[in-house]
């Protein structure tokens, strides 16, 4: 599999445009070329399920002719089993593909970002997308695995004379984005009720999957999500890469989307505590509302940092769009320190670059990432801060935050160096926010993370969590409980949680998945690497081009790359399929210098 990556043979491609003179006709192939009852089937080729059609499709199928556009995109011969061409239909652009013989088309772009999939890693009747490892169904376009909230949609191809053709909707091409289709609220309650039979504390990507994915499947009862914040669901991730953009821009999903689909959303509301007798929680203005299944997944909080000086102004944790907005401005052409070394970190210090007159960084290991992507990977993308104006004051803590008029102006370290600070943000680490359930029953680890079983719930009935808040069994290896603060993790909790509180456990399979992104260049990172005990590079360090294999004993645990797209999403795809990838296979393709070939993981990936 995975013959995506055999480069094709350039063809010339004619695009032959028109409008079907007869719709019946036309709608009887299915994508994959085959004979169907198209009428039977939603945009995707799925069979549908949820009386509320119109609602909640990203584009309302319209089967007028006009709306439609067909064209020949190839010579059957063109595509061997296993390859994929993005392809122009003229009024937009689909993923060709094929695979046991058989032709199907979705979209080209993953709704996630928009990388294009044909870049992507194509394995056992889905793509995975290069750039943050989602997978899509090649037969549904629905997705498979996260992050991204949206599946594809999906084209009819057929071949005639041995020609390739697309029909495909118009509005289609353009979105390329699908949003399933989901049911609606049937009961009749008043917002002031404080009874809900879905009640999901914090808005971050584990509750709003929880949430959509609860009406994707039919779920017809209240449901309420609750944040402290005062904004919509966002982009999380984006707030340390993109500083001035608002919450507005970030937004996960309109306000519209959640009136259309009754998920309510209680903004600026503090859970206090939990009573798992009562199957109620109170707020910190003294509302309380009862549930009858809740989720927990109130996310993280910044660990204290201990220094004199904690009522000096313009020291930041990074939690809000207001926060990021503030740091951009205050720090242009000032003077910035970050303390920390976290990703959080590293990411404000190369954001703020082009803003600020100075950016220091203050760590208290020798080189950055050490712990996750080992200390030559770490040197490496020290240098690139170092080469964009960043000083770094490593093996350092910070002592003294001085003002003036209650404003930073001085940054003191443990060393005794004074550092000029207009600005400063702290990314020192996080941990559970799960203080409120200190007294509640539910179980928590010495750290404080919510402990829970393959099906996301917690010992006590009714009651699941999801996100960074738990300690989960990965079954990558062998279901050891773990913490995993990715946002792409955070996705799959939701899911499995809300197929759990509707009686339809699945456990979690999905292969740990992150990116950074600094100075216009991406990390992407796969599996489970903590406790490794030896790196293997493939590539130039210096010229940031490589691949590099984390193992533990002899066996490859994770594996972190920089320009090498899409060998991180193909190491998932081992993974995921339940194979190993041993050291020593690493270590004889580095020795023949074939950094980046991928056809020993294919192989792997298939068996």
């Amino acid at each position: 599999m995975g013959g995506c990556l055999s480069k094709p043979k350039p063809v010339e491609v004619k695009v032959e445009l028109g409008l079907l003179e007869k719709e019946k006709e036309a709608d009887v192939m299915s994508p994959n070329g085959k004979a169907s009852p198209f009428t039977d089937c939603r945009p995707n080729g799925a069979l549908g399920h949820s009386p509320d059609e119109d609602a909640s499709a990203t584009f309302r199928p319209s089967h007028k002719p006009r709306d439609y556009v067909e064209a020949t995109v190839c010579h059957v011969k063109d595509l061997e089993n296993g390859q994929m061409r993005e392809v122009d239909l003229g009024a937009g652009r689909a993923l060709l593909i094929k695979e046991h013989g058989e032709f199907s088309a979705i979209g080209h772009k993953c709704p996630h970002y928009g990388a294009p999939l044909v870049k992507g890693v194509l394995s056992k009747g889905h793509v995975r997308c290069p750039w943050h490892g989602a997978c899509f169904s090649i037969a549904t376009g629905d997705i498979e695995d996260f992050p991204g909230h949206d599946s594809l949609p999906t084209f009819q191809v057929r071949v005639e004379k041995d020609k390739v053709i697309i029909r495909a909707n118009k509005q289609a091409l353009q979105t390329q984005r699908r949003t399933k289709i989901m049911s609606k609220c049937s009961a009749v309650i008043n917002s002031n009720t404080g009874f809900s039979h879905i009640l999901i504390i914090g808005t971050g990507p584990a509750g709003l999957v929880c949430a959509e994915t609860l009406r994707q499947e039919g779920f017809t009862d209240r449901i309420v999500m609750c944040t402290m914040e005062k904004h919509f669901p966002y982009d999380r991730p984006k707030l340390s890469k993109s500083l001035e953009s608002t919450a507005e821009q970030l937004r996960l999903r309109p306000a519209e989307f959640f009136q259309a689909h009754d998920i309510e959303l209680l903004t600026e509301k503090e859970v206090v505590s939990l009573d798992v007798k009562t199957r109620t929680v109170t707020f910190h203005d003294d509302f309380k509302m009862e549930y009858r299944k809740l989720l927990i997944a109130t996310g993280s909080k910044p660990k204290p940092l201990n220094y004199k000086g904690k009522d000096v102004g313009n020291v930041f944790h990074l939690r809000t769009p207001e926060d990021a907005n503030r740091i951009a401005q205050l720090a242009s052409n000032k003077n910035a320190v970050i303390v920390g070394t976290s990703f959080i970190g590293m990411e404000v210090a190369a954001a703020l670059t082009d803003k600020a007159h100075s950016v220091s960084v203050i760590g208290v290991e020798a080189v950055p990432f050490r712990k996750v992507l080992g200390e030559k990977v770490g040197k490496a993308i020290m240098k690139l801060f170092e080469t964009n104006r960043v000083k770094f004051y490593m093996l350092n803590e910070v002592s003294e935050m001085c003002g003036h008029h209650g404003q930073l102006k001085e940054v003191v370290l443990k060393s005794g160096k004074v550092l000029r600070a207009d600005v400063c943000i702290l990314g020192t680490g996080s941990g559970p926010a799960t203080s409120f359930l200190k007294q509640s029953g539910v179980h928590m680890d010495s750290k404080g993370f919510i402990t829970v079983n393959k099906t996301m719930q917690t010992n006590v009935e009714g009651v699941f969590a999801g996100g960074d808040v738990t300690a989960f069994p990965l079954l990558l290896r062998s279901n050891k409980k773990v913490n995993i603060p990715h946002w792409q993790m955070a996705h799959v909790h939701g899911r499995v949680a809300a197929l759990g509180m509707m009686g339809r456990s699945v456990e979690i399979k999905t292969v740990p998945y992150f990116w950074t992104a600094m100075f216009g260049k991406s990390i992407r990172y796969a599996g489970y690497g903590d406790g490794f005990d030896d790196v293997v590079i493939q590539g130039d360090l210096d010229d940031l081009k490589f691949v590099a294999f984390y193992t533990k004993s002899e066996e490859v645990v994770a594996v972190a790359s920089m320009n090498y797209d899409p060998i991180v999403s193909r190491v998932a795809e081992v993974f995921g399929s339940g194979k190993t990838i041993k050291k020593r296979d690493v270590e004889m393709f580095t020795r023949l210098g074939k950094t980046g070939d991928m056809s020993w993981l294919i192989d792997k990936g298939s068996q």
